[in-house]
């Protein structure tokens, strides 16, 4: 597998000027895939405009002053994607990775109370040693948990520091949420039914939002139950 990738191969999620330059930065392997990422550098530089090269960008990732997931990565292709938690030590700022309405990943201010959890969707369960539950999580961590009372598709509202399930917002009717594929992403929605599909083609899930659309199961990500728990991206008028 190559270790280089051109600007016109990037992954739609960033944004970038593709006729720009000839050559990008690839994410490296991680919990998030090639085509959902944004190698960490190319934050660094162009989305929080914090140096002018990838030089600079590559000596500031190597600091450690740079944390996702309040984690120090000084990796500075490690791939950052949906609801991971950006912060920056010295400058006292935090943002969230989101989709906006165009499908990219783009950062929203956050304040620093609200830099100290995330939400993570349930994408699988599994039994392991001891009959015990593992969930299967959207950004590739696992966690295990005593009593079996979550499905795929909710969302777990995790703290970083104990790493503790504070809040769980089911995938049920009346929930909002945030749509993260198809023609309808970005936009947030109720959910006010799920129609099985009898084949092997996916579930639909309907919602309401300011229209009424489906949309399958998989793009729907819980954020809230009467509102969202996050700060959603601004609208760009342009």
């Amino acid at each position: 597998m190559s270790k280089h990738l051109k600007r016109l191969n990037a992954p739609r999620v960033q944004r970038l000027h593709r006729k720009e330059r000839k050559w990008t930065v690839k994410s490296s392997p991680g919990p998030h895939p090639l085509e959902k990422a944004i190698p960490l550098s190319m934050i660094i530089r162009d989305y929080l405009k914090l140096c002018d090269t990838q030089r600079e960008a590559k000596r500031l990732v190597a600091t450690g002053e740079i944390l996702v997931d309040v984690i120090k990565r000084k990796n500075y292709k490690f791939p950052c994607g949906l609801m991971d938690v950006i912060s920056i030590t010295k400058l006292k700022k935090d943002y969230r990775i989101l989709f906006d309405q165009k499908g990219k990943l783009t950062l929203v201010p956050i304040q620093s109370k609200d830099a100290e959890w995330k939400l993570c969707r349930i994408e699988n369960k599994t039994i392991v040693k001891g009959n015990r539950t593992q969930l299967n999580l959207h950004d590739g961590r696992n966690k295990l948990i005593k009593k079996d009372e979550y499905d795929t598709g909710d969302v777990l509202k995790i703290s970083f520091k104990d790493q503790k399930i504070n809040e769980v917002y089911k995938f049920t009717k009346g929930n909002v949420s945030i749509i993260i594929g198809g023609s309808h992403i970005g936009q947030t929605a109720n959910i006010e039914d799920v129609e099985i599909v009898p084949s092997s083609k996916p579930n639909l899930a309907k919602m309401k939002g300011k229209s009424e659309f489906s949309t399958l199961q998989s793009y729907v990500f819980p954020i809230g139950k009467t509102k969202p728990t996050i700060t959603l991206p601004e609208v760009r008028i342009q």
